[in-house]
């Protein structure tokens, strides 16, 4: 028995990448990258530094590829693999991903199969079989399945063209999802000697690169890495106020679009997603508390294209292939810049407008610093994760262009204002804060550090509560001294504070207290506060991207009409096939084909992103509709 065959087959519990299609007879690994980019893929040229890698893969060089979500990595393996002669190996730690991958490229006319923990046996016979006879051209597995035993060695009896191994940041200690399976794939050069390998992740500062190299022994690979930037993002952060007013106006523009709203709490997914329901939205939890049937619906039907919302704890989305999430928010701030960017890397991955934004407090804060304090890990390995809290927490807070404070936590810097914040359309006005922070950091050192914010807000204010009177604190000198204020102005001053470090926050009661050698210098005068002004009331247009619009928004009447019949006839293709509807057309494509009104075959092949193997297809039935409409 092989050891493909000897791993334990779970019950696969839906979609069959089988029934995607027939692919043609496999390659022969004798076309040029470009060759194989028009006919495959559809489209003319190569995109940034996509080019530069392949030629370095076709030569048989290691490759360290860093690019951000929407630039095209899956391009960069899956073309030297159909250039250079055999099978390519994509290691992936996504079901999701390798089976929208798969269907994908079974679209396209490719030989690609998947192995995982989900095939029925059925499947897995297939697989085996096409394996035996070289019919395989790209063969997705798991880093688990990939290092059982034998199974590498099973697999290497084939000739192997490139060995790609994709969310690379997996293998990394440093990296924000480690995976320790990961790291026994150092040993696949033994096994797949002078095979190229290309590593790919979409975030990894440079000491999680240099981690990635070494731990998989590809110290000598060439790197490649992209901007960082997304220009189609539009990235916003407030301070939490109203949370499910604030939820609700960010997605008022994309109720007939896919969004993801992430959460810290299982708790707290159910509850915003039960709010939304009861608002109208199509709105879903998703956590690992759900059973894996009820967790394998929501999945697909947030891979069928309908519009929805998913509420989810942060590890759903990894390996979501669905181009057009329009809209990311977070109820909670993310530990670190590069869990931030891959989350809200899920929105916009088809390159067209979309938003995210970030809601954050203190408590986020102070609870984020509480956890890494308590934290048994190393303390080298606590400094690097401090470091990181610190560039997340000055993110929220900057009154700068956001883009280019989140850039520069990668190392990157942007010349310019990005024009894509919500800092760049709407300055933020600042103040000098001195005085009202030496007034909150007295309060608290006066009332025995032993209360929190909204007692400490009554003192400054004035306001003579039930526990102000039985504490007495009515009588204490900083009573009153902040009357002129609102109670919401005050908790700006005091988050901000507890982001610079100043106040710690403590106990299940949130206490507030100092941390003396920071708010020693502000109390003493010796350090000038310059704090930002919080808007009193939150406008609804707020983190909103009124301006930008995608392709489909753009056409004409007639156009808009030919649009809508080609997506009804892609929804109902996709649901004949059992696949997502954007394996068979993005809506960029669609967009394009309803603004030219191809009329023959011939006109059609122009179109970007329609390949030989989809004209030959589905052309007829789209000149069919076109005409029809």
């Amino acid at each position: 028995m092989d050891p493909v065959s000897a791993d334990p087959v779970a019950a696969h519990s839906g979609n069959e990448v089988s029934g995607s299609g027939s692919p043609a007879a496999p390659h022969q690994g004798d076309e040029s990258p470009d060759a194989v980019l028009s006919r495959v893929f559809g489209f003319s040229c190569f995109r940034g530094q996509q080019k530069e890698v392949i030629d370095s893969v076709i030569r048989g060089e290691d490759v360290l590829v860093i690019m951000p979500t929407g630039g095209g990595k899956s391009l960069c393996y899956q073309v030297p693999a159909l250039c250079r002669p055999g099978m390519g190996i994509v290691i992936s730690p996504l079901i999701a991903l390798m089976d929208d991958q798969v269907a994908a490229l079974r679209q396209l006319g490719i030989n690609a199969a998947a192995l995982h923990s989900e095939l029925p046996e059925e499947r897995l016979d297939e697989i085996r079989a096409d394996l035996r006879a070289g019919r395989v051209d790209l063969l997705y597995i798991s880093p688990e399945r990939l290092v059982s035993p034998g199974t590498a060695r099973w697999l290497a009896r084939n000739r192997v063209s490139v060995l790609a191994i994709d969310e690379a940041h997996c293998v990394s200690a440093w990296g924000h999802e480690f995976r320790p399976e990961y790291r026994a794939l150092a040993d696949l050069p033994a096994i797949f000697p002078d095979v190229p390998r290309i590593a790919l992740t979409a975030t990894a500062d440079s000491r999680t690169q240099d981690d990635i190299l070494q731990a998989l022994g590809m110290e000598q690979a060439r790197r490649l890495t992209s901007s960082f930037h997304r220009p189609n993002l539009f990235l916003a952060a407030a301070p939490k106020g109203s949370e499910t007013r604030q939820v609700q106006d960010a997605l008022a523009a994309h109720r007939d679009d896919a969004a993801i709203v992430y959460c810290g709490s299982r708790n707290r997914t159910e509850r915003m997603a039960k709010s939304l329901r009861e608002r109208g939205y199509n709105a879903l939890p998703f956590h690992a508390g759900l059973s894996s049937q009820e967790k394998h619906a929501t999945l697909m039907r947030f891979r069928s294209g309908e519009p929805m919302v998913i509420v989810a704890t942060v590890a759903f989305g990894m390996g979501i292939d669905r181009p057009d999430v329009r809209c990311v928010v977070h109820l909670d701030m993310p530990a670190s810049p590069e869990a931030y960017y891959q989350q809200i890397g899920r929105a916009g991955r088809d390159g067209e407008p979309a938003e995210t934004l970030l809601l954050y407090g203190g408590e986020d804060m102070a609870r984020a610093r509480y956890w890494l304090e308590q934290s048994s890990a190393p303390e080298s390995e606590k400094r690097v994760m401090q470091a990181r809290l610190e560039s997340m927490i000055a993110l929220t807070e900057t009154v700068g262009c956001r883009t280019q404070a989140l850039l520069a936590c990668f190392g990157e810097a942007l010349e310019g204002k990005c024009g894509h914040c919500d800092n760049c359309r709407s300055p933020v006005e600042t103040f000098d804060g001195t005085e009202a922070a030496q007034k909150v950091l007295s309060a608290i050192y006066r009332t025995g550090q032993r209360f929190g914010a909204v007692h400490l807000t009554s003192v400054l204010r004035g306001k003579l509560t039930e526990a102000v009177e039985r504490h007495a604190h009515q009588h204490l000198t900083v009573f009153g001294v902040g009357k002129d204020r609102p109670e919401q102005w005050w908790r700006g001053v005091i988050r901000q504070l507890i982001a610079r470090g100043a106040i710690r926050m403590s106990g299940e009661h949130n206490t507030l207290g100092l941390d003396v050698p920071v708010a020693r210098p502000i109390l003493r005068g010796e350090t000038r506060l310059e704090l930002r002004s919080d808007p009193l009331a939150p406008t609804r247009e707020s983190g909103r991207v009124s301006s930008a619009r995608t392709p489909a928004d753009m056409l004409d009447a007639a156009s808009r009409e030919r649009f809508d019949a080609l997506r009804q006839w892609r929804r109902d293709e996709a649901r004949e096939q059992e696949i997502p509807p954007y394996v068979i057309f993005h809506d960029a494509t669609l967009a394009e084909i309803a603004q030219s009104d191809p009329r023959d075959m011939e006109a059609l092949s122009h179109i970007k992103g329609v390949g030989t193997s989809k004209r030959d297809r589905y052309g007829q039935a789209v000149i069919a509709i076109l005409r029809a409409c």
